[in-house]
């Protein structure tokens, strides 16, 4: 099934990011040829994207053979079977922290994004905030910074919380909600048809700024999540 998928990929079908698989609007469209007309159209323009082509030919398509000995296709997929299991085991160490701890997380990584942390709200209730954050040491400047983290890597964030977080929010405010799950279609309206500003961060998109701003770092923030990078030999696609 991998093997095959980098002809859908190819075709501008599919999508994979990080084990995480998306049909395209094109995709959606080419379901309607059926399956071997779909399977045929997407291998002919795998081979047009080797070849360096533009266009496809009305060739029928190689032989299996020749699909299943495909270096190229062998070195992708064996990249992204690597990158697969390296954003499952961060995930899967984001999931074993409590809410605290994944509240520091989110701390960190805003000090690596050159933040100033004013406040991390201690155990208990925190009144619908959990971090605040300046623009300069002094929080003399606006925006203020105001940050909710839910900590449920299982679960899609709802509408209503999106909307009571942006009901606490004053003058000079933005709001920035963390979770290390996901957001319902619901949430994502909520928060983009607003008049007050609030972004939104998956914890699929957590771990991808974790991984950028890492170098920032200080060796102790570091060590909450750490990371080991590999370097592997790939090319410019």
């Amino acid at each position: 099934m991998h093997f095959t998928s980098v002809d859908y990929v190819r075709a501008g079908y599919l999508i994979k990011k990080k084990g995480n698989w998306t049909i395209t609007p094109e995709g959606e469209e080419a379901l309607k040829l059926g399956a071997e007309r779909l399977r045929d159209e997407a291998w002919k323009r795998y081979k047009a994207w080797y070849r360096g082509k533009e266009k496809t030919t009305d060739e029928k398509p190689a032989a299996q053979p020749e699909e299943e000995n495909d270096p190229a296709k062998e070195t992708m997929i064996e990249l992204e079977t690597l990158e697969e299991r390296a954003a499952n085991g961060i995930r899967e160490f984001l999931k074993s922290k409590n809410p605290y701890e994944f509240q520091d997380l989110v701390a960190s990584l805003l000090k690596a994004m050159g933040y100033y942390i004013q406040s991390v709200a201690p155990r208990g209730k925190d009144g619908g905030i959990d971090i605040v954050a300046y623009t300069d040491p002094l929080g003399a400047k606006t925006p203020r910074i105001k940050v909710q983290v839910k900590h449920k890597p299982d679960t899609a964030t709802g509408a209503a919380d999106v909307r009571a977080l942006l009901g606490i929010l004053k003058a000079g405010d933005i709001a920035l909600f963390v979770t290390s799950g996901t957001y319902s279609t619901d949430a994502k309206h909520a928060a983009s048809s607003g008049d007050k500003f609030i972004r939104l961060i998956d914890g699929d998109e957590f771990i991808e700024m974790w991984q950028e701003y890492y170098d920032k770092m200080s060796d102790e923030d570091k060590n909450m999540l750490p990371l080991k990078r590999i370097s592997f030999l790939g090319n410019n696609e």
